[in-house]
Protein backbone atom coordinates (compact mmCIF):
# COMPACT_ATOMS: atom_id res chain seq x y z
CA UNK A 1 0.00 0.00 0.00
CA UNK A 2 1.24 3.53 -0.74
CA UNK A 3 2.27 5.83 2.09
CA UNK A 4 -0.81 7.84 3.13
CA UNK A 5 -0.63 11.56 2.31
CA UNK A 6 -0.05 13.89 5.24
CA UNK A 7 -3.52 14.97 6.49
CA UNK A 8 -2.22 18.35 7.63
CA UNK A 9 -0.79 19.16 4.21
CA UNK A 10 -4.05 18.03 2.56
CA UNK A 11 -6.02 20.36 4.83
CA UNK A 12 -3.65 23.20 4.02
CA UNK A 13 -4.04 22.61 0.29
CA UNK A 14 -7.83 22.50 0.59
CA UNK A 15 -7.77 25.81 2.46
CA UNK A 16 -5.54 27.37 -0.21
CA UNK A 17 -7.71 26.13 -3.08
CA UNK A 18 -10.78 27.44 -1.29
CA UNK A 19 -9.10 30.76 -0.64
CA UNK A 20 -8.17 31.12 -4.30
CA UNK A 21 -11.76 30.48 -5.35
CA UNK A 22 -10.62 27.42 -7.30
CA UNK A 23 -14.06 26.23 -8.39
CA UNK A 24 -15.56 24.99 -11.63
CA UNK A 25 -17.74 28.08 -11.94
CA UNK A 26 -14.80 30.43 -11.39
CA UNK A 27 -12.71 28.66 -14.02
CA UNK A 28 -15.52 28.76 -16.59
CA UNK A 29 -15.92 32.45 -15.91
CA UNK A 30 -12.17 33.02 -16.21
CA UNK A 31 -11.76 31.49 -19.66
CA UNK A 32 -15.29 31.17 -21.03
CA UNK A 33 -17.58 28.31 -22.01
CA UNK A 34 -15.89 27.65 -25.38
CA UNK A 35 -12.42 27.30 -23.84
CA UNK A 36 -13.86 25.15 -21.05
CA UNK A 37 -15.32 22.75 -23.60
CA UNK A 38 -12.06 22.78 -25.58
CA UNK A 39 -10.11 21.55 -22.54
CA UNK A 40 -12.23 18.39 -22.53
CA UNK A 41 -11.10 17.83 -26.13
CA UNK A 42 -7.42 18.23 -25.22
CA UNK A 43 -7.08 21.84 -26.45
CA UNK A 44 -5.39 24.15 -23.94
CA UNK A 45 -4.68 27.16 -26.18
CA UNK A 46 -8.02 29.00 -25.81
CA UNK A 47 -7.87 28.83 -22.01
CA UNK A 48 -4.23 29.96 -21.95
CA UNK A 49 -5.09 32.93 -24.14
CA UNK A 50 -7.90 33.91 -21.80
CA UNK A 51 -5.54 33.81 -18.79
CA UNK A 52 -2.70 35.70 -20.49
CA UNK A 53 -1.38 38.51 -18.35
CA UNK A 54 -3.04 37.31 -15.16
CA UNK A 55 -0.92 36.36 -12.15
CA UNK A 56 -3.63 36.10 -9.49
CA UNK A 57 -3.95 32.87 -7.48
CA UNK A 58 -6.82 31.45 -9.55
CA UNK A 59 -4.93 31.95 -12.82
CA UNK A 60 -1.71 30.45 -11.45
CA UNK A 61 -3.48 27.37 -10.08
CA UNK A 62 -5.54 26.99 -13.24
CA UNK A 63 -2.41 26.93 -15.41
CA UNK A 64 -0.58 24.60 -13.01
CA UNK A 65 -3.28 22.07 -12.14
CA UNK A 66 -5.91 22.25 -14.88
CA UNK A 67 -3.78 23.00 -17.94
CA UNK A 68 -0.70 21.17 -16.61
CA UNK A 69 1.74 24.03 -17.31
CA UNK A 70 4.87 24.96 -15.36
CA UNK A 71 4.64 28.11 -13.25
CA UNK A 72 7.08 30.43 -11.54
CA UNK A 73 7.91 29.17 -8.04
CA UNK A 74 7.27 32.59 -6.51
CA UNK A 75 3.80 32.71 -8.05
CA UNK A 76 2.99 29.20 -6.76
CA UNK A 77 4.19 30.12 -3.25
CA UNK A 78 1.98 33.21 -3.32
CA UNK A 79 -1.04 31.23 -4.54
CA UNK A 80 -0.54 28.48 -1.94
CA UNK A 81 0.70 30.23 1.21
CA UNK A 82 -0.32 27.42 3.59
CA UNK A 83 0.77 24.51 1.41
CA UNK A 84 3.89 25.97 -0.22
CA UNK A 85 5.88 24.28 -2.97
CA UNK A 86 7.36 21.92 -0.39
CA UNK A 87 3.88 20.72 0.55
CA UNK A 88 3.04 20.07 -3.10
CA UNK A 89 6.23 18.02 -3.42
CA UNK A 90 5.35 16.06 -0.27
CA UNK A 91 1.99 15.14 -1.83
CA UNK A 92 3.71 14.30 -5.14
CA UNK A 93 1.59 16.92 -6.91
CA UNK A 94 4.44 19.11 -8.20
CA UNK A 95 8.22 19.33 -8.22
CA UNK A 96 10.91 21.96 -8.72
CA UNK A 97 12.08 22.37 -12.30
CA UNK A 98 14.82 24.43 -13.95
CA UNK A 99 14.90 28.23 -14.05
CA UNK A 100 12.87 28.74 -10.87
CA UNK A 101 9.78 26.93 -12.18
CA UNK A 102 7.40 24.49 -10.54
CA UNK A 103 6.30 21.58 -12.75
CA UNK A 104 3.02 19.78 -12.09
CA UNK A 105 3.16 16.05 -11.48
CA UNK A 106 -0.62 15.71 -11.36
CA UNK A 107 -3.79 17.54 -12.32
CA UNK A 108 -6.34 18.85 -9.82
CA UNK A 109 -9.72 19.71 -11.25
CA UNK A 110 -12.83 20.97 -9.48
CA UNK A 111 -15.87 18.70 -9.63
CA UNK A 112 -19.34 19.94 -8.75
CA UNK A 113 -22.63 18.07 -8.49
CA UNK A 114 -25.80 17.96 -6.46
CA UNK A 115 -27.79 15.13 -4.90
CA UNK A 116 -30.50 14.73 -2.32
CA UNK A 117 -28.07 15.79 0.40
CA UNK A 118 -27.21 19.09 -1.29
CA UNK A 119 -24.57 20.79 -3.43
CA UNK A 120 -21.02 19.44 -3.49
CA UNK A 121 -17.76 21.02 -4.65
CA UNK A 122 -14.77 18.67 -4.68
CA UNK A 123 -11.21 18.78 -6.03
CA UNK A 124 -10.07 15.58 -7.76
CA UNK A 125 -6.39 14.89 -8.39
CA UNK A 126 -5.20 12.50 -11.11
CA UNK A 127 -2.25 11.93 -13.41
CA UNK A 128 -1.22 14.39 -16.13
CA UNK A 129 -3.15 13.82 -19.35
CA UNK A 130 -1.78 13.58 -22.88
CA UNK A 131 -2.15 17.34 -23.47
CA UNK A 132 -0.03 18.11 -20.40
CA UNK A 133 2.46 15.37 -21.23
CA UNK A 134 2.65 16.32 -24.89
CA UNK A 135 2.32 12.71 -26.04
CA UNK A 136 0.84 9.28 -25.35
CA UNK A 137 -0.05 8.28 -21.81
CA UNK A 138 2.14 5.94 -19.74
CA UNK A 139 0.60 2.52 -19.14
CA UNK A 140 0.24 3.17 -15.39
CA UNK A 141 -1.75 6.36 -15.95
CA UNK A 142 -4.44 7.12 -13.34
CA UNK A 143 -7.39 8.68 -15.11
CA UNK A 144 -9.27 11.68 -13.81
CA UNK A 145 -13.01 12.22 -13.90
CA UNK A 146 -14.16 11.60 -17.48
CA UNK A 147 -17.47 11.01 -19.18
CA UNK A 148 -17.69 7.36 -18.12
CA UNK A 149 -16.93 8.29 -14.50
CA UNK A 150 -19.69 10.87 -14.45
CA UNK A 151 -22.10 8.45 -16.11
CA UNK A 152 -21.51 5.76 -13.49
CA UNK A 153 -21.68 8.29 -10.66
CA UNK A 154 -25.07 9.40 -11.96
CA UNK A 155 -26.23 5.76 -12.11
CA UNK A 156 -25.53 5.05 -8.44
CA UNK A 157 -28.74 4.25 -6.59
CA UNK A 158 -29.78 6.68 -3.86
CA UNK A 159 -30.65 5.60 -0.32
CA UNK A 160 -28.77 4.80 2.87
CA UNK A 161 -26.76 1.56 2.93
CA UNK A 162 -24.15 -0.02 5.18
CA UNK A 163 -21.15 -1.19 3.15
CA UNK A 164 -20.28 -0.36 -0.47
CA UNK A 165 -17.49 -1.84 -2.57
CA UNK A 166 -15.83 0.20 -5.34
CA UNK A 167 -13.92 -2.21 -7.60
CA UNK A 168 -11.11 -0.57 -9.59
CA UNK A 169 -11.44 2.77 -7.82
CA UNK A 170 -8.91 4.73 -9.94
CA UNK A 171 -8.85 8.32 -8.70
CA UNK A 172 -11.62 7.45 -6.22
CA UNK A 173 -14.56 9.43 -7.60
CA UNK A 174 -17.02 6.51 -7.29
CA UNK A 175 -15.90 5.79 -3.73
CA UNK A 176 -16.37 9.43 -2.75
CA UNK A 177 -19.83 9.50 -4.31
CA UNK A 178 -20.79 6.20 -2.67
CA UNK A 179 -19.69 7.47 0.76
CA UNK A 180 -22.44 10.10 0.55
CA UNK A 181 -24.98 7.30 1.18
CA UNK A 182 -22.86 4.56 2.78
CA UNK A 183 -21.62 4.01 6.31
CA UNK A 184 -18.38 2.54 5.00
CA UNK A 185 -16.74 2.11 1.58
CA UNK A 186 -14.03 -0.35 0.54
CA UNK A 187 -12.09 0.86 -2.52
CA UNK A 188 -9.87 -1.61 -4.37
CA UNK A 189 -7.39 -1.30 -7.21
CA UNK A 190 -4.37 -3.20 -8.51
CA UNK A 191 -2.52 0.11 -8.91
CA UNK A 192 -0.77 1.56 -5.87
CA UNK A 193 -0.73 4.93 -7.58
CA UNK A 194 -4.51 4.80 -8.02
CA UNK A 195 -4.94 4.10 -4.31
CA UNK A 196 -2.59 7.00 -3.57
CA UNK A 197 -4.86 9.34 -5.53
CA UNK A 198 -7.97 7.91 -3.85
CA UNK A 199 -6.45 8.53 -0.40
CA UNK A 200 -5.33 12.00 -1.43
CA UNK A 201 -8.72 12.94 -2.85
CA UNK A 202 -10.56 11.64 0.20
CA UNK A 203 -8.38 13.71 2.54
CA UNK A 204 -8.37 16.76 0.27
CA UNK A 205 -12.17 16.81 0.38
CA UNK A 206 -12.60 15.83 4.02
CA UNK A 207 -14.22 12.46 3.28
CA UNK A 208 -13.57 9.70 5.81
CA UNK A 209 -14.80 6.12 6.02
CA UNK A 210 -13.07 4.86 2.84
CA UNK A 211 -10.78 1.84 3.25
CA UNK A 212 -8.19 1.22 0.52
CA UNK A 213 -7.17 -2.31 -0.48
CA UNK A 214 -4.61 -3.34 -3.07
CA UNK A 215 -5.47 -6.15 -5.48
CA UNK A 216 -7.24 -7.19 -8.66
CA UNK A 217 -11.03 -7.24 -8.96
CA UNK A 218 -12.57 -9.33 -6.13
CA UNK A 219 -9.33 -10.70 -4.66
CA UNK A 220 -9.03 -8.15 -1.81
CA UNK A 221 -12.59 -8.84 -0.56
CA UNK A 222 -12.94 -12.62 -0.92
CA UNK A 223 -15.55 -13.96 1.50
CA UNK A 224 -17.10 -10.55 2.26
CA UNK A 225 -20.50 -9.18 1.29
CA UNK A 226 -21.76 -5.70 0.46
CA UNK A 227 -25.14 -4.02 0.04
CA UNK A 228 -23.84 -2.15 -3.00
CA UNK A 229 -21.03 -2.77 -5.45
CA UNK A 230 -20.06 -0.19 -8.03
CA UNK A 231 -17.38 -0.48 -10.68
CA UNK A 232 -16.05 1.30 -13.73
CA UNK A 233 -13.82 -1.68 -14.53
CA UNK A 234 -11.02 -1.78 -17.12
CA UNK A 235 -13.49 -3.02 -19.73
CA UNK A 236 -11.81 -1.78 -22.92
CA UNK A 237 -11.16 -4.63 -25.35
CA UNK A 238 -7.44 -4.50 -26.15
CA UNK A 239 -5.36 -6.77 -28.41
CA UNK A 240 -2.92 -8.98 -26.55
CA UNK A 241 -0.19 -8.16 -29.06
CA UNK A 242 3.34 -6.81 -28.88
CA UNK A 243 3.52 -3.04 -29.18
CA UNK A 244 -0.08 -2.41 -28.04
CA UNK A 245 -0.10 -0.33 -24.81
CA UNK A 246 -1.91 -1.98 -21.89
CA UNK A 247 -3.24 0.97 -19.89
CA UNK A 248 -4.08 -0.10 -16.34
CA UNK A 249 -7.05 2.26 -16.08
CA UNK A 250 -8.90 0.67 -19.01
CA UNK A 251 -7.33 -2.70 -19.87
CA UNK A 252 -7.88 -5.69 -17.59
CA UNK A 253 -5.25 -7.84 -19.30
CA UNK A 254 -7.71 -10.45 -20.60
CA UNK A 255 -8.78 -11.41 -24.11
CA UNK A 256 -11.85 -9.71 -25.57
CA UNK A 257 -14.67 -9.00 -23.13
CA UNK A 258 -13.62 -11.73 -20.67
CA UNK A 259 -13.13 -9.27 -17.81
CA UNK A 260 -16.73 -8.01 -17.96
CA UNK A 261 -17.96 -11.59 -18.37
CA UNK A 262 -16.02 -12.67 -15.29
CA UNK A 263 -17.26 -9.71 -13.27
CA UNK A 264 -20.92 -10.39 -14.09
CA UNK A 265 -20.75 -14.14 -13.54
CA UNK A 266 -18.63 -13.84 -10.38
CA UNK A 267 -20.00 -10.88 -8.42
CA UNK A 268 -23.01 -12.71 -6.96
CA UNK A 269 -21.33 -14.14 -3.81
CA UNK A 270 -20.11 -10.65 -2.84
CA UNK A 271 -23.65 -9.24 -2.81
CA UNK A 272 -25.61 -9.44 0.41
CA UNK A 273 -29.22 -10.62 -0.11
CA UNK A 274 -31.03 -7.61 -1.55
CA UNK A 275 -27.74 -6.08 -2.67
CA UNK A 276 -27.14 -4.38 -6.02
CA UNK A 277 -24.08 -4.22 -8.28
CA UNK A 278 -23.72 -1.56 -10.96
CA UNK A 279 -21.04 -1.37 -13.62
CA UNK A 280 -20.21 -0.12 -17.09
CA UNK A 281 -19.03 -2.56 -19.72
CA UNK A 282 -18.30 -3.57 -23.30
CA UNK A 283 -19.51 -6.78 -24.91
CA UNK A 284 -18.69 -8.30 -28.26
CA UNK A 285 -21.07 -9.30 -31.02
CA UNK A 286 -19.31 -12.50 -31.94
CA UNK A 287 -19.88 -15.25 -34.52
CA UNK A 288 -23.45 -14.17 -35.14
CA UNK A 289 -24.40 -14.01 -31.44
CA UNK A 290 -26.02 -10.75 -30.32
CA UNK A 291 -24.03 -8.87 -27.68
CA UNK A 292 -26.93 -8.64 -25.24
CA UNK A 293 -27.55 -12.37 -25.61
CA UNK A 294 -23.94 -12.97 -24.56
CA UNK A 295 -24.46 -10.80 -21.47
CA UNK A 296 -27.58 -12.84 -20.70
CA UNK A 297 -25.41 -15.98 -20.80
CA UNK A 298 -22.95 -14.42 -18.32
CA UNK A 299 -25.77 -13.65 -15.88
CA UNK A 300 -27.08 -17.19 -16.23
CA UNK A 301 -23.59 -18.51 -15.41
CA UNK A 302 -23.63 -16.90 -11.95
CA UNK A 303 -23.65 -19.38 -9.05
CA UNK A 304 -25.96 -16.94 -7.25
CA UNK A 305 -29.29 -16.33 -9.06
CA UNK A 306 -29.45 -12.65 -10.01
CA UNK A 307 -31.97 -10.17 -11.32
CA UNK A 308 -30.52 -8.28 -14.27
CA UNK A 309 -31.27 -5.01 -16.01
CA UNK A 310 -28.83 -4.37 -18.87
CA UNK A 311 -29.07 -1.26 -21.02
CA UNK A 312 -27.05 -1.07 -24.22
CA UNK A 313 -26.33 2.58 -25.06
CA UNK A 314 -24.34 2.27 -28.29
CA UNK A 315 -22.78 -0.19 -30.72
CA UNK A 316 -19.57 0.47 -32.66
CA UNK A 317 -18.09 -1.43 -35.58
CA UNK A 318 -14.54 -2.78 -35.03
CA UNK A 319 -12.80 0.06 -36.87
CA UNK A 320 -14.67 2.81 -35.02
CA UNK A 321 -13.98 1.06 -31.72
CA UNK A 322 -10.26 0.76 -32.46
CA UNK A 323 -9.93 4.40 -33.48
CA UNK A 324 -11.80 5.58 -30.37
CA UNK A 325 -9.50 3.88 -27.89
CA UNK A 326 -6.27 4.47 -29.78
CA UNK A 327 -7.01 8.21 -29.74
CA UNK A 328 -7.96 7.93 -26.06
CA UNK A 329 -4.42 6.81 -25.29
CA UNK A 330 -2.99 9.91 -26.95
CA UNK A 331 -1.75 8.34 -30.19
CA UNK A 332 -2.45 10.61 -33.15
CA UNK A 333 -2.85 9.58 -36.83
CA UNK A 334 0.39 8.39 -38.39
CA UNK A 335 2.38 5.16 -38.79
CA UNK A 336 2.02 4.20 -35.10
CA UNK A 337 -1.73 4.82 -35.25
CA UNK A 338 -2.06 2.66 -38.36
CA UNK A 339 -0.12 -0.21 -36.75
CA UNK A 340 -2.40 -0.12 -33.72
CA UNK A 341 -5.53 -0.11 -35.89
CA UNK A 342 -4.26 -3.21 -37.70
CA UNK A 343 -3.60 -4.93 -34.36
CA UNK A 344 -7.16 -4.21 -33.19
CA UNK A 345 -8.74 -5.38 -36.43
CA UNK A 346 -6.65 -8.56 -36.46
CA UNK A 347 -7.72 -9.29 -32.88
CA UNK A 348 -11.41 -8.80 -33.66
CA UNK A 349 -11.20 -10.90 -36.83
CA UNK A 350 -9.59 -13.78 -34.94
CA UNK A 351 -12.68 -14.06 -32.72
CA UNK A 352 -15.30 -13.31 -35.37
CA UNK A 353 -16.24 -9.99 -33.76
CA UNK A 354 -18.50 -7.83 -35.91
CA UNK A 355 -19.40 -5.10 -33.39
CA UNK A 356 -18.90 -3.99 -29.78
CA UNK A 357 -21.68 -2.83 -27.50
CA UNK A 358 -21.37 -0.45 -24.55
CA UNK A 359 -23.82 0.00 -21.74
CA UNK A 360 -24.94 -0.19 -18.14
CA UNK A 361 -25.34 -3.35 -16.07
CA UNK A 362 -27.45 -3.53 -12.90
CA UNK A 363 -27.48 -6.84 -11.01
CA UNK A 364 -29.61 -7.54 -7.94
CA UNK A 365 -29.40 -10.48 -5.56
CA UNK A 366 -33.04 -11.16 -4.62
CA UNK A 367 -33.62 -11.85 -0.95
CA UNK A 368 -35.94 -14.68 -1.99
CA UNK A 369 -33.19 -16.25 -4.12
CA UNK A 370 -35.69 -16.33 -7.01
CA UNK A 371 -34.96 -13.80 -9.81
CA UNK A 372 -37.96 -11.95 -11.22
CA UNK A 373 -36.24 -9.35 -13.44
CA UNK A 374 -34.46 -10.14 -16.72
CA UNK A 375 -34.48 -6.99 -18.82
CA UNK A 376 -32.05 -6.54 -21.72
CA UNK A 377 -32.79 -3.49 -23.82
CA UNK A 378 -31.30 -0.91 -26.17
CA UNK A 379 -31.75 2.75 -25.24
CA UNK A 380 -29.75 5.01 -27.53
CA UNK A 381 -31.42 8.41 -27.14
CA UNK A 382 -29.88 11.17 -25.02
CA UNK A 383 -30.64 10.88 -21.30
CA UNK A 384 -31.86 14.09 -19.61
CA UNK A 385 -29.98 13.73 -16.31
CA UNK A 386 -28.64 11.44 -13.56
CA UNK A 387 -30.40 8.08 -13.69
CA UNK A 388 -29.88 6.82 -10.12
CA UNK A 389 -33.26 7.98 -8.73
CA UNK A 390 -35.08 6.70 -11.83
CA UNK A 391 -33.41 3.28 -11.59
CA UNK A 392 -34.37 3.01 -7.93
CA UNK A 393 -37.97 3.99 -8.67
CA UNK A 394 -38.11 1.36 -11.43
CA UNK A 395 -36.76 -1.34 -9.12
CA UNK A 396 -39.29 -0.36 -6.44
CA UNK A 397 -42.09 -0.49 -9.01
CA UNK A 398 -40.91 -3.90 -10.21
CA UNK A 399 -40.79 -5.21 -6.65
CA UNK A 400 -44.35 -4.05 -6.04
CA UNK A 401 -45.62 -5.33 -9.39
CA UNK A 402 -44.09 -8.76 -8.80
CA UNK A 403 -46.45 -9.14 -5.82
CA UNK A 404 -49.59 -8.09 -7.73
CA UNK A 405 -51.63 -10.40 -9.94
CA UNK A 406 -53.75 -8.90 -12.73
CA UNK A 407 -56.85 -8.53 -10.53
CA UNK A 408 -54.85 -6.67 -7.89
CA UNK A 409 -53.27 -4.44 -10.53
CA UNK A 410 -56.71 -3.69 -11.96
CA UNK A 411 -57.83 -2.66 -8.48
CA UNK A 412 -54.89 -0.24 -8.13
CA UNK A 413 -55.21 3.51 -8.50
CA UNK A 414 -52.52 5.11 -10.70
CA UNK A 415 -51.49 8.53 -11.86
CA UNK A 416 -49.46 9.92 -14.72
CA UNK A 417 -45.90 10.91 -13.85
CA UNK A 418 -45.47 14.70 -13.89
CA UNK A 419 -42.80 14.63 -16.62
CA UNK A 420 -44.99 12.81 -19.17
CA UNK A 421 -46.51 14.61 -22.14
CA UNK A 422 -48.59 13.44 -25.08
CA UNK A 423 -48.15 14.28 -28.77
CA UNK A 424 -50.72 13.51 -31.48
CA UNK A 425 -49.85 13.58 -35.16
CA UNK A 426 -52.59 14.08 -37.75
CA UNK A 427 -52.49 13.74 -41.49
CA UNK A 428 -53.70 16.98 -43.14
CA UNK A 429 -57.50 17.11 -42.97
CA UNK A 430 -57.81 13.93 -40.86
CA UNK A 431 -59.97 14.05 -37.75
CA UNK A 432 -58.33 11.12 -35.96
CA UNK A 433 -54.60 11.08 -35.19
CA UNK A 434 -52.43 8.70 -37.18
CA UNK A 435 -49.81 8.52 -34.39
CA UNK A 436 -50.11 9.07 -30.62
CA UNK A 437 -46.90 9.34 -28.61
CA UNK A 438 -46.20 9.45 -24.89
CA UNK A 439 -42.98 11.30 -24.11
CA UNK A 440 -40.96 11.13 -20.92
CA UNK A 441 -39.10 14.23 -19.75
CA UNK A 442 -36.95 12.43 -17.15
CA UNK A 443 -35.56 8.93 -16.72
CA UNK A 444 -34.34 7.54 -20.02
CA UNK A 445 -36.35 10.11 -21.98
CA UNK A 446 -38.37 7.39 -23.66
CA UNK A 447 -40.93 8.01 -26.42
CA UNK A 448 -43.66 5.39 -26.83
CA UNK A 449 -46.15 5.08 -29.66
CA UNK A 450 -49.51 4.02 -28.19
CA UNK A 451 -52.98 3.23 -29.47
CA UNK A 452 -56.12 5.23 -28.54
CA UNK A 453 -57.11 2.77 -25.80
CA UNK A 454 -53.80 3.00 -23.92
CA UNK A 455 -53.59 6.76 -24.52
CA UNK A 456 -57.09 7.12 -23.07
CA UNK A 457 -56.18 5.02 -20.04
CA UNK A 458 -53.00 6.97 -19.32
CA UNK A 459 -54.82 10.28 -19.74
CA UNK A 460 -57.49 9.18 -17.26
CA UNK A 461 -55.01 8.03 -14.56
CA UNK A 462 -55.32 11.00 -12.21
CA UNK A 463 -55.24 9.21 -8.86
CA UNK A 464 -59.03 8.93 -8.59
CA UNK A 465 -60.46 5.77 -10.19
CA UNK A 466 -58.94 2.28 -10.33
CA UNK A 467 -57.38 0.89 -13.49
CA UNK A 468 -60.16 -1.68 -13.82
CA UNK A 469 -62.91 0.92 -13.69
CA UNK A 470 -61.11 3.04 -16.29
CA UNK A 471 -60.58 0.08 -18.63
CA UNK A 472 -64.26 -0.88 -18.45
CA UNK A 473 -65.23 2.70 -19.31
CA UNK A 474 -62.81 2.78 -22.25
CA UNK A 475 -64.12 -0.59 -23.53
CA UNK A 476 -67.66 0.78 -23.46
CA UNK A 477 -66.57 3.98 -25.23
CA UNK A 478 -64.70 2.09 -27.97
CA UNK A 479 -67.37 -0.60 -28.17
CA UNK A 480 -64.93 -3.47 -27.65
CA UNK A 481 -64.94 -6.52 -25.37
CA UNK A 482 -63.94 -5.46 -21.84
CA UNK A 483 -62.14 -8.73 -20.99
CA UNK A 484 -60.12 -8.65 -24.21
CA UNK A 485 -59.18 -5.01 -23.64
CA UNK A 486 -58.10 -5.74 -20.08
CA UNK A 487 -55.90 -8.64 -21.26
CA UNK A 488 -54.30 -6.34 -23.82
CA UNK A 489 -53.76 -3.32 -21.57
CA UNK A 490 -52.62 -4.77 -18.24
CA UNK A 491 -49.20 -6.02 -19.46
CA UNK A 492 -48.59 -2.61 -21.01
CA UNK A 493 -49.62 -0.90 -17.78
CA UNK A 494 -46.96 -2.96 -15.99
CA UNK A 495 -44.39 -1.72 -18.49
CA UNK A 496 -45.49 1.90 -18.04
CA UNK A 497 -45.17 1.56 -14.27
CA UNK A 498 -41.68 0.09 -14.55
CA UNK A 499 -40.47 2.72 -17.02
CA UNK A 500 -41.96 5.57 -15.00
CA UNK A 501 -44.75 6.84 -17.24
CA UNK A 502 -47.25 5.86 -14.55
CA UNK A 503 -46.91 5.69 -10.76
CA UNK A 504 -48.97 4.19 -7.99
CA UNK A 505 -51.17 6.88 -6.46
Amino acid sequence: MPTPPDPAVCRALAADLRGAGFTADALREAWGEAADAAIARGLRGPAERALAGRDDALAVLARLFVLGRQQQAAAVEAALPRTTAAGLAALDLAAAAADGLIAPRALIRPQEFSDAAGEVQWWIASDLDEAALGGPLPEGHVLGVGGASLTLAGLQLPGRVGRVLDVGTGCGIQALRARRDADRVVATDLSERALHFTQLNAQLNGVDGIEMRLGSLFEPVTGEQFERIVSNPPFVITPRAEGVPAYEYRDGGLVGDALVAGFISGVGPLLAPGGVAQLLGNWEYRDGVDGLDRVRQWVAASDIPLDAWVVEREVLDPLAYAELWIRDGGTTPGPAFTRLVDAWLDDFAARGVTAVGFGYVLLHRPASAVPTLARYERVTQAVPGALGPHLQAALDAHDRLSRLDDDQLAASVLQVAPDVTEARHHLPGAEAPSVIELRQGGGFGRTLEVDPALAGLVGACDGDLSVGVLMDAIAQLLEVDAAALRADLLPRVRELLFTGFLTFA
